[in-house]
């Protein structure tokens, strides 16, 4: 405790990491005071039936992921999603196409074209979910929860639909600017900080309603409540190993002597990521598992039916095998795509680098794609376990707003921002040599486990 009030009194004495932790406070809670705003024309008082709706299930987790915006018909409605899903399109566009490949390697000129792309598919995929998030809107509140705007009309206007269109689009650009900002003039990676500000925000909501639900008569009492916690923790540690754990590679670099000067002669490592692909393969494979959705609304064969609402059971067997087995499928198809072994022995050749025992060249490429295949295979069962763990402690008993905390994409990014604003906060004390965080002065942060 007295090495934590220590830190604290660290972190204060120096200037610079004061002043960005306080302008990220700032626009967070300009975010936080966003997310209750409601769209002009809506009754802020009627809004229960939305906030049933988005409970669980897929609303359930877009509602968590922007802290709640979603069912209070919030300004921010949309969130960050739209910004994520144009990121994800444009990193699969640049594995395809060879313009954003060719950005991709003009440094930072082709990384801002990249980023002013990015921006501009925001809107357009924003703009076509606001008239889904309208008309769900409509249809889920009563009639006089929203203004016309026309005393002859006694439905919501063209008016209405064209405003809330427009205050749903600048919503979500306002909280990709602060995302931007954050980065930029704050403390850790802004789109990430917002989506963990969204997550944490309804925390407390479910901890104390499961607490509720365990203290009833049948509820199980405080000890099956301390044990959901307990396992909340191990799965907390399992996502931390997922995103710190690393296997070295031993690389020697032999002696050169160029003049008066000789150069190498050392043994470095090259960490290798347990899960490269990060958060990556849980959302595709949770894009492939929208699908069914989409064949039970337009399906009318009942044997179709009965296919998708066997896919479309969250709690399920077959949802979750073929969920799990789709992530570990993506987890090879992304960790294959974002590390080059043929690059990394180019890389190391040129270097006068070699793996002890292994020849240079191809040799040494497939030396590492073979370390990458058998991490990646443990990598990519933990990854299906996190994502699944939802719906397994869900059929233990945990109410759904609580369950989604013990895995998925949720803790995932919350393990992984946190290690990551951690591990600026210590890079910053250790440059002006005060002790760090902890005692090895090490935080890994999650540099290759796919920061949005």
């Amino acid at each position: 405790m007295k090495r934590f009030f220590q830190t604290i009194k660290n972190i204060y004495k120096i200037d610079e990491l004061r002043r960005r932790i306080g302008y990220t406070l700032g626009l967070i809670l300009i975010y936080r005071f966003g997310s209750y705003v409601t769209i002009p024309g809506v009754d802020p008082q009627q809004l229960m039936a939305l906030k049933s709706q988005s409970s669980g299930g897929l609303l359930g987790l877009l509602n968590m992921f922007s802290g709640g915006a979603f069912s209070n018909a919030s300004i921010f409605a949309l969130g960050i999603m739209p910004y994520i899903s144009a990121s994800i399109v444009i990193q699969l566009l640049g594995m395809a196409i060879p313009y954003f490949q060719k950005l991709q390697k003009e440094g930072e000129s082709g990384r801002k074209k990249i980023n002013q792309i990015t921006r501009y598919l925001t809107v357009v995929i924003t703009a076509m979910q606001a008239p889904g998030y309208i008309a769900n809107l409509i249809s889920q509140l009563p009639a006089q929860a929203i203004t016309p705007f026309d005393p002859n009309v006694s439905s919501p206007s063209v008016f209405f639909w064209i405003t809330s269109v427009v205050v749903l689009v600048a919503g979500t650009m306002f909280v990709m600017w602060l995302g931007e900002k954050i980065t930029d003039k704050g403390l850790g990676n802004g789109i990430s900080l917002i989506i963990m500000v969204g997550i944490i925000a309804r925390l407390p909501f479910a901890l104390f309603s499961e607490f509720l639900a365990r203290m009833e008569q049948k509820g199980g009492g405080l000890v099956l409540f301390i044990v959901e916690l307990v396992v909340l923790v191990l799965v907390v540690l399992l996502c931390i190993l997922l995103v710190q754990g690393t296997r070295k590679i031993p690389v020697q670099y032999a002696k050169r002597v160029v003049g008066n000067k000789q150069y190498g002669g050392v043994r470095q490592y090259i960490p290798l990521k347990v899960n490269a692909a990060g958060v990556m393969p849980i959302i595709f494979a949770q894009a492939i598992m929208f699908l069914p959705l989409t064949i039970a609304g337009f399906a009318s064969s009942e044997s179709l039916q009965g296919f998708a609402a066997a896919f479309t059971d969250i709690n399920g067997f077959w949802y979750n095998f073929t969920y799990a087995l789709l992530i570990i499928v993506f987890t090879y198809f992304y960790t294959a795509i974002t590390v080059n072994p043929n690059q990394m022995a180019e890389d190391m050749k040129k270097n006068n680098g070699f793996i002890p025992g292994v020849k240079p060249g191809k040799k040494t490429a497939d030396f590492i794609d073979g370390v990458m295949s058998k991490i990646t295979f443990p990598g990519s069962l933990f990854l299906a376990l996190v994502a699944i763990m939802p719906a397994l402690v869900g059929m233990a008993g945990v109410s759904s707003q609580f369950a989604q905390f013990y895995g998925g994409t949720s803790l995932l990014i919350l393990v992984g921002v946190v290690l990551d604003t951690l591990q600026q906060i210590e890079s910053h004390l250790l440059m002006r040599h005060y002790e760090g965080l902890t005692k090895s002065g090490r935080i890994k942060g999650r540099t290759a486990a796919g920061a949005f």
